[in-house]
């Protein structure tokens, strides 16, 4: 039989007879009383005791029963006690204003009813105990949210090795002709479909970063025409596939913003692939790119039209809340998580912009415009946007990777390109591979067994030097995990499954 919980009371008054009262009312109803006299003694035995109620008569004779409420209040240790003034002299209504204001949670006029007294402790415990249980379940929310975060953290690292290996061999596969059309065409699935896979992870982390307010863009300035064309290029191979012709307007000049180019890419990447995923075969994809307004009120409009489902007028209100979904269908046959257009929001209004969306109706297509403010100095020279990377010259490259597939992979990849590549599988065997053949850039992953990632790079830079360049390689991406490879002694941080393109602009720039 479990044992009835016994509350107790502090009961602070300085006159004897109403403290006495006060105490056997409480006990005879079964609780537990401690007295105190004095202000101070009743600020000492509430942090000391930790009572669930505190009783305090206003007029004390050291401190006022205001102050000693303030005081509660603005020590996090008793600041969830309750507290209840009782006066008998301080009674008009700006008196109880003032008690209420200083932290009280109740006001009794003396001389009050024992059932008075005892309603009043019973209505104050109700809500003491109500907002225990919220606490406690916040607690627990937020233990279950960090658990979530790290088994998402985790769940991308593993899920990221094994596209890292298959993206890096498709990779080599592409760079060798086939005359074989079966061939060519499952070469073309497979890099679609682990281009997908991979950007559904960085979606899944991604919004789960945001909305914890984790995600940093990382601002340069670029042309978002350039950005743009790049969406374009991932996006025609699936746009393609699936039977839907793909066309662009942009302008011939460049239009400068200050922003985070790959945040922007996936912007426009994901609104493009939802365009294409929402479209039967015969449809059409229409991008334009256009400048509105003047001097400060610039922004750059981009206009995305395709001629799929639509959206219902009942689900345009809420497109772009979290796991939304336009098709609503049992089957499901579109696919999606329902928060990629969530990440679209954010991201665009992280850089300053906005979206919206827009359908005459169900089955007449639809329509998602993103405005960005142009960058301050539009007029820069055209010289200075993105160029392709030139191929980058032969070097002598350590790779260390414990996962053999994603190793291998890139060994290759890195030998088709004409590098002198050295692997090793744990930390402890990178470091002595370093020593042996010096090499002038390491490839390391991060998650090695015995010797980590990090410990590594901190090794070579204590062993091997400053003039190693330290790449690391790995499945966690997020901002905080940049900044620990960086602190490391990393060079640079590079996110699985990494792109051939991407890590050839990386070699070539170095």
């Amino acid at each position: 039989m479990v044992e009835p919980h016994i509350v107790t009371v502090l009961n602070v008054n300085d006159d004897d007879a109403s403290r006495y009262m006060v105490t056997r009312i409480l006990e005879m109803s079964g609780h537990r009383v401690i007295e105190a006299g004095t202000g101070g003694d009743a600020l000492r035995l509430a942090a000391e005791l930790r009572p669930e109620l505190v009783i305090l008569d206003v007029r004390l004779p050291d401190l006022s029963g205001y102050e000693v409420a303030a005081r509660l209040r603005a020590n996090p240790e008793t600041a969830s006690l309750s507290v209840m003034h009782t006066s008998a002299t301080f009674v008009t209504a700006d008196k109880r204003v003032q008690g209420l204001d200083s932290g009280a949670d109740a006001y009794l006029t003396e001389p009050f009813e024992p059932a008075e007294l005892l309603a009043t402790v019973k209505s104050l415990l109700r809500l003491r105990h109500a907002e225990r249980e919220l606490r406690q379940r916040a607690d627990q929310l937020a233990e279950a949210d960090r658990r979530k975060d790290e088994f998402l953290a985790m769940l991308a690292h593993e899920l990221r090795n094994p596209l890292a290996a298959i993206m890096t061999a498709i990779g080599i596969l592409e760079r060798k002709s086939t005359e074989d059309a079966k061939e060519t065409r499952m070469r073309s699935i497979i890099h679609r479909q682990t281009h997908h896979l991979a950007r559904l992870v960085d979606d899944l982390l991604d919004v789960s970063r945001i909305t914890r307010g984790k995600v940093e863009l990382r601002r340069t300035r670029l042309d978002l025409v350039e950005v743009l064309r790049q969406a374009l290029t991932l996006i025609r191979p699936v746009a393609e596939g699936r039977g839907l012709s793909l066309e662009s307007t942009l302008p011939e000049q460049p239009l400068w913003l200050e922003a985070d180019g790959t945040r922007l890419e996936q912007v426009f990447t994901n609104l493009l692939d939802n365009a294409a995923k929402y479209s039967d075969a015969g449809g059409n994809i229409r991008v334009q790119l256009f400048q509105e307004g003047v001097d400060g009120s610039a922004r750059a409009v981009v206009r995305i039209t395709d001629t799929g489902i639509g959206i219902p007028a009942h689900k345009l209100p809420t497109i772009f809340e979290l796991f939304a979904q336009a098709d609503e269908t049992l089957e499901r046959s579109r696919g999606g998580l329902g928060i990629g257009l969530t990440l679209v929001r954010n991201l665009v209004e992280m850089h300053g912009g906005i979206v919206y969306a827009n359908s005459p109706g169900a089955g007449r297509g639809s329509e998602f415009v993103v405005k960005l403010p142009l960058a301050a100095h539009q007029l820069a020279l055209k010289g200075d946007s993105l160029t392709a990377p030139e191929r980058p010259r032969q070097r002598r490259i350590l790779l260390v990777e414990d996962n053999s597939d994603a190793r291998q992979a890139l060994q290759d990849l890195l030998e088709l390109w004409g590098h002198q590549v050295q692997v090793a599988q744990d930390g402890m065997g990178g470091v002595a591979t370093a020593l042996e053949i010096r090499p002038e850039l390491a490839l390391v992953d991060i998650g090695l067994p015995g010797l980590d990632g990090y410990r590594v790079a901190q090794e070579l830079r204590a062993r091997v030097g400053q003039e190693i360049r330290l790449v690391a390689i790995t499945g966690y991406g997020g901002p905080e995990d940049r900044s620990r490879a960086l602190q490391a002694g990393f060079d640079h941080h590079l996110v699985k499954p990494v792109k051939p393109d991407e890590l050839n602009r990386l070699l070539t720039n170095l």
